[in-house]
Order: structure tokens, then C-alpha cells, then sequence
């Protein structure tokens, strides 16, 4: 399945929109990964543990929001946008809404 930012895909044409779809992931940064990261803010460079999360949370949004375009018949998602919160103090929610469509490939 095509997923992308844009409005159009290039050698594609919509044929028909679906309905907006979206895909939410909440997850739980656990104890050890808050103090390694606490411990990196402190002497600098990056978090690989947070980074990794954000990886991990924005794949199964996406995943989640790909899965509803199939099942109102899309073969694509298009103008996706995704979105980052922090809810409280150890929770991280990641959001990916988008356009399902029902793309075909231009001739010629």
C-alpha cells in the first residue's frame, strides 16, 4: 500500500476517495529507559531508547491507519500527517491520520 504526505502521487490517479483514516498508538516509556535518557539529557547526545520508541510508535500508527484503508477498499493513503504527545509524565501517544484512496496507474 502507497502511504504518503503529499496530496497526488506521481503516475497515479484518484480514482476514488474513501473517508479520512487514522491509527493511534499509546505507549509506556518504563523506568530504566526514563533514567538512561535522564542520564543522556544530562551529558548530552542523543536518546536511543526515546528514539526508538518514536520509531516503533510511528510504525504501528501508521501500520493501524494503513489497515483501515483496506478495509474500505483503498489501495493508498495520501496527505498522512503524524503527530507526537506526551501524556503525562511517562506515556507517548503517536498519531497518523490520512486520506484513504483508490488509486490507479495513468497510462501512458
Amino acid at each position: 500500500m502507497l502511504v504518503s504526505t503529499t496530496p497526488i502521487i506521481q503516475g497515479y490517479r484518484v480514482e476514488k476517495y474513501l473517508d479520512i483514516v487514522t491509527g493511534e498508538t499509546i505507549m509506556g516509556a518504563n523506568i530504566l529507559r526514563d533514567l538512561m535518557a535522564s542520564i543522556t539529557d544530562i551529558v548530552g547526545g542523543r536518546s536511543g531508547a526515546y528514539e526508538e520508541k518514536l520509531h516503533d510508535g510511528r510504525r504501528e500508527a501508521i501500520n493501524e491507519m494503513k489497515q483501515a484503508a483496506l478495509k474500505l477498499g483503498g489501495n493508498a493513503v495520501i496527505g498522512v500527517d503524524i503527530d507526537y504527545e506526551v501524556i503525562g509524565n511517562s506515556m507517548l501517544m503517536v498519531a497518523a491520520s490520512g486520506t484513504a484512496v483508490f488509486l490507479v496507474k495513468e497510462e501512458g
